[in-house]
């Protein structure tokens, strides 16, 4: 799915980042957490997307492939580099949009190819639509292009982690995420490294779904052991796995005080409805990968309405996705968990403008849009 970007002005905000071995909580600054704030931007996108009519004058899209500084290993898979995919838009008024599509096919059930060929059909289709409004034209893209059903640190040896600990806790991060879920003993390992040079740092634990049922409540149990007590644990189980989720998060809550956090197994918001119907989770990951900005805003109202708290993530992308998901973060200013690192996954940057990035620091100047943009036939739009 598209990250698209808007042609707004966004005022400055201050977040705590995180990083490929750590994942931060961010802190916003002055940002509202209301229910009522929630409401009000997504009905206020709403009322811009029924209301502005657009023309497109040229889409296009292209290959975005950056290096990474090493290999990205998950429970699911491994990622040797970036391939994603990078569109741009301009409308007839010249306004200029730019988008990414992050390509994991694990988890995006798609590769660079089957996207690219996509993408360009979309670009075509774009191009031929008359003006409409912004609603009606998002809608049509909805439907020539529907989402997949369908996951920021590396899976790495307990001397890398211990080493990257290190380098991130002299950069003043304190809350480390750490993916887990391939080998219970190698996990447990490198926590055990991590805080050996870390002793103060919190845990963010994510499986993405490589735990069995019995194998996460031992996490929890030997960690319990260790003194140490995970923030958030984010997808233990398989996302169809219902009832081991909801077995892993009572036990996680009343035994051991740790939240547990759906992430493949929200998808999008029938799942939801379903994760709210069985009481499965305490809090949900957004991705607008997963969902597009549309229903991603419902699916933070329905949550916050129902009790349930919110973590925002990516996929492996760029600052240009990673910006536009900051800037609804630190707009709507509801989320508990902050995991938008995987730019400084990369060994290059491709991103023109933008949010500045200073250690733990995230910070969105008063630029159209989210001020970012690649270049493009030799010129930055």
């Amino acid at each position: 799915m598209l990250n698209t970007l808007n042609c707004s002005k966004a005022k400055m905000f201050s977040i705590v980042s995180s990083s490929p071995i750590v994942n931060s909580s961010f802190n916003f600054q002055n940002s509202p957490r209301s229910l009522v704030h929630v409401m009000s931007a997504a009905s206020g996108f709403k009322t811009l997307t029924e209301n502005l009519t657009v023309r497109v004058q040229r889409a296009e899209n292209r290959e975005l492939n950056v290096p990474l500084l090493s290999p990205f290993t998950i429970a699911s898979s491994r990622l040797d580099s970036v391939g994603n995919v990078a569109i741009r838009v301009e409308l007839s008024g010249g306004c200029v949009g730019w988008g990414e599509a992050p390509i994991l096919p694990s988890v995006t059930a798609e590769d660079q190819l089957m996207a690219m060929v996509k993408a360009r059909e979309a670009c075509e289709f774009l191009n031929e639509l008359p003006e409409m409004k912004l609603g009606n034209v998002l809608q049509e893209i909805g439907g020539f292009l529907p989402g997949h059903r369908f996951a920021s640190i590396p899976i790495v040896s307990p001397a890398e982690a211990s080493s990257l600990a290190l380098k991130y806790r002299k950069e003043g991060f304190e809350t480390l995420k750490l993916k887990v879920g391939k080998n219970l003993k190698a996990d447990i390992e490198v926590l055990q490294a991590i805080r050996a040079v870390h002793p103060a740092c919190s845990f963010i634990l994510d499986a993405n779904e490589g735990y069995k049922t019995e194998e996460a409540i031992e996490v929890l149990e030997k960690l319990h052991e260790m003194k140490v007590t995970p923030v958030l644990f984010e997808q233990p189980v398989h996302r169809d796995n219902w009832e081991g989720l909801r077995d892993v998060t009572r036990i996680a809550k009343n035994r051991f005080r740790v939240s547990v956090a759906a992430d493949e197994s929200c998808r999008d918001l029938t799942d939801l409805k379903k994760i709210i119907k069985g009481d499965v989770v305490d809090v949900v990951n957004i991705k607008l990968a997963k969902t597009g900005i549309l229903e991603a805003l419902e699916v933070i109202e329905l949550a916050r309405s129902s009790g349930i708290e919110l973590m925002i993530g990516g996929m492996v992308e760029t600052r240009l996705a990673m910006g536009f998901s900051g800037h609804l973060a630190a707009g709507i200013g509801c989320f508990r968990f902050i995991d938008l690192d995987t730019p400084l996954l990369l060994a290059d940057d491709p991103v023109q403008g933008g949010y500045k990035a200073s250690g733990a620091v995230y910070e969105f100047t008063d630029e159209g849009g989210h001020g970012g943009c690649l270049e493009w036939n030799g010129l930055a739009f």
